[in-house]
């Protein structure tokens, strides 16, 4: 989107806690940088959890996002005894925010231990799926499982705004952190689609980088990251570690970017017990809101806010989170010397030459990535028991004797423990149970498979769920055991 002399209207949710403070604080500098702002003040969080709605974010505040498609927000909680789940959760799945981009810059006049090395990258975290999907059961009353799901479309999405937003800031390489060595099927699709895409950007350096790795290298050297693509809780935790680079999540901005809305927030919470002291540092949501202006083509406004920001921390006034000599300011007092710094620029900081990142349009079809053939060749059967493998093991072949199926193997916990090929483990009551079809069967069948749960239960075990072993094009669509041949 280019620059422009249209209004852009947008959903102001001021949130709790320190929320309104900050939020109001990057309001009046928008406000000066860019008049053509028109404000919807909307509700979420805590006080709406208090009015009895589960969601913490009310129909009109739905309303206003469907109207504006674009939000600025502040910090929301969930207070204990009402609700369920997190309003932020809520607004990020309402709205299909799919990808999460937060910004991590050396500050001037913000000292660390890394000051001076250069740290300037951006994380981009896939914002809805994987274990945030927050699909959880207890298989017994001892195993709790969660869910950890990755799709073609969602590793393509969240991929693409990765090598879009470095084209956007003239970035020149992009970085795929994964834990694909241990986790292939999961964490391995977004390797494996990262790498197929990435030749489309034939000026953008691509490579992949294992997560822990990633992890290391960040306080190590953190200089040679530039945009860092990831999964949605691997995304989390690098976040808060690269905020941690930069002097705190006092400067710590993001976006949240679907394809037809886009919400800005500080990456921090609430901070009750420092509400209304007027001591909280407001860069992360000032910030935020300089990447919403980027976001709607007010790149002039966006960048004398920014500039203001730099000039103002380089001059040494701070709040009170900032190490320095100087004594703090409070947050009125910090946005006021910010206001005053329009037209000023940091002398010690190069600005970056924005232009509009391209949202990957919504995807036309569910599906992404289709198989030639498949064939399903056996079942896992997840199992309780309160005894040990050597007695359950021979239960279970017993189990399968008249059926279309053979035992293969018994894991707990992810380890072959039947048969046995090493010292044994210590077991939980929860069982991955492997059973193949015989070599004489050619498909799986419902029937077939009541049958050998039928029998699985006149053992007296109880059976959770089921997972067909599939192969698509020949290949296994599961992974082994540790352990299993």
């Amino acid at each position: 989107m280019s620059e422009t002399s249209t209004s852009h209207h947008v959903t102001l949710i001021l949130g709790d806690g320190i929320g309104p403070e900050v939020v109001n604080s990057a309001r009046t500098l928008i406000d000066a940088a860019c008049p053509r702002i028109i404000w919807e003040e909307a509700e979420a969080g805590a006080e709406v959890f208090k009015k009895g709605v589960a969601s913490g974010v009310p129909q009109a505040t739905i309303d206003s996002l469907k109207r504006t498609r674009l939000a600025l927000k502040g910090p929301l909680e969930t207070p204990i005894g009402f609700g369920e789940k997190s309003a932020n959760v809520t607004l990020r799945k309402l709205f299909e925010t799919f990808a999460n981009i937060r910004p991590v810059r050396e500050l001037p006049g913000v000292k660390t231990r890394f000051s001076g090395s250069g740290v300037d990258f951006v994380i981009v975290r896939e914002n809805v799926e994987d274990l945030y999907a927050g699909i959880e059961h207890m298989q017994t009353p001892d195993v709790a499982q969660c869910l950890k799901l990755i799709s073609t479309k969602g590793c393509d999405k969240i991929s693409r705004v990765a090598f879009e937003f470095a084209r956007s800031e003239g970035r020149k390489s992009v970085q795929c952190a994964t834990k694909a060595n241990i986790m292939k099927k999961t964490e391995g699709l977004l390797k494996s689609t990262f790498e197929k895409m990435a030749p489309e950007y034939p000026e953008i350096e691509a490579w992949h980088v294992i997560i822990d790795n990633c992890a290391h290298q960040l306080v190590k050297k953190p200089e040679q990251f530039d945009v860092i693509v990831t999964t949605n809780m691997n995304g989390d935790i690098l976040s808060d570690l690269g905020s941690g680079l930069i002097g705190g999540l006092g400067f710590a901005p993001s976006a949240n970017i679907g394809h037809d809305i886009a919400i800005f927030e500080a990456v921090h919470g609430s901070a009750p017990k420092y509400a209304g002291k007027d001591s909280i540092n407001p860069c992360a949501m000032i910030l935020s809101g300089v990447m919403m202006l980027r976001h709607i083509g007010e790149f002039e406004a966006a960048t004398t806010i920014e500039n203001a920001v730099l000039a103002t921390l380089e001059a040494g006034i701070h709040t009170r989170d900032v190490e320095s000599d100087t004594p703090p300011v409070g947050t009125k007092a910090f946005t006021q010397a910010v206001l005053d710094n329009f037209g000023k620029k940091p002398a010690n900081y190069v600005n970056r030459p924005y232009k509009p990142m391209i949202v990957p349009p919504r995807p036309t079809s569910t599906v992404f990535k289709t198989a030639t053939t498949r064939e399903t060749i056996g079942l896992d059967v997840f199992t309780e028991y309160g005894g040990t493998a050597d007695v359950l093991g021979p239960m279970l072949e017993a189990a399968a004797e008249g059926t279309d199926f053979k035992l293969k193997m018994v894991s707990n916990r992810g380890t072959v423990v039947y048969p046995l090929t090493g010292t044994g483990p210590d077991v939980v009551d929860q069982w991955r149970c492997r059973f193949y079809l015989n070599t004489t069967v050619e498909e799986l069948s419902l029937a077939s498979a009541e049958v050998l749960l039928k029998n699985i239960e006149a053992k007296s075990l109880r059976w959770m769920h089921l997972e067909k072993l599939c192969r698509f094009d020949g290949e296994d669509s599961f992974t082994k055991a540790q352990g299993e041949n």
